[in-house]
């Protein structure tokens, strides 16, 4: 009895992983992007040019690429959030709360500047072109989340990753910000169980809601404007 329930427990996962596989996993990999933009180059490709995870996910923002670059350029913890699910990366202890202001402050980066992802991880701004696009780069060990250099001890355990966000107009009132994430890591089984079982579908419900909070938050500033006499 007990066998023949364990039996059906482990028929029950595998199909649903492999419906996770088929349908699922396809689906989130391009959420909100069409063919031609899953299929083209972006800039920060050549950072991990052989990726075993690749992501590409799009939206459009009924406001200019310069009403929208303003909340990108500001990403990060203790700047200005990542406009997710603030509720659970407070939860994990993440210490991130998004703005809802565009801050003077925050509205330079530089190649080599650090976006702290959290307390102890952080993004380095690897090419940024003011107004069209931001690109960042990781090599981080996957259990603690500290970078990992080349050279350390550690330099055979580790997940390399670059985010890349692109802002193209559509017309003078629209654009469209298409988001990529690519990552390659080892070894390969502790490397593959980080990305493919945690990272890859925790990074697709934040990065959805980071689209549609970012959209939310130019669409909402272009329409105040709109609103504001003189």
């Amino acid at each position: 009895m007990i066998a023949r329930a364990a039996s059906r427990l482990v028929l029950l996962g595998a199909a649903l992983y492999g419906a996770y596989v088929a349908f699922v996993r396809p689906w989130h990999l391009r959420w909100g992007a069409a063919d031609a933009e899953v299929e083209r180059a972006l800039p920060g490709d050549e950072l991990v040019a052989d990726p075993r995870l690749s992501a590409t996910r799009a939206i459009t923002i009924a406001a200019p690429p310069d009403g929208v670059w303003p909340w990108i350029v500001q990403i990060g913890q203790m700047r200005g959030g990542f406009y997710s699910y603030d509720w659970l990366e407070i939860l994990l202890g993440l210490g991130i709360e998004s703005t809802d202001r565009i801050v003077p402050e925050l509205q330079r980066l530089e190649v080599g500047d650090r976006v702290p992802l959290s307390q102890v991880s952080a993004m380095t701004v690897a090419a940024i072109e003011p107004g069209r696009s931001l690109v960042l780069r990781a090599r981080m060990h996957p259990l603690t989340a500290r970078a990992v250099a080349p050279g350390d001890r550690h330099a055979g355990t580790y997940v390399d990753g670059s985010w890349a966000f692109v802002l193209e107009p559509i017309g003078e009132r629209t654009a469209r910000l298409i988001v990529r994430f690519r990552a390659d890591y080892r070894p390969l089984v502790l490397g593959g169980l980080f990305v493919h079982g945690l990272l890859e579908p925790a990074h697709f419900v934040m990065e959805r809601r980071m689209l549609q909070g970012i959209r939310e938050r130019a669409e909402r500033t272009v329409r105040r404007a709109g609103t504001t006499p003189g």
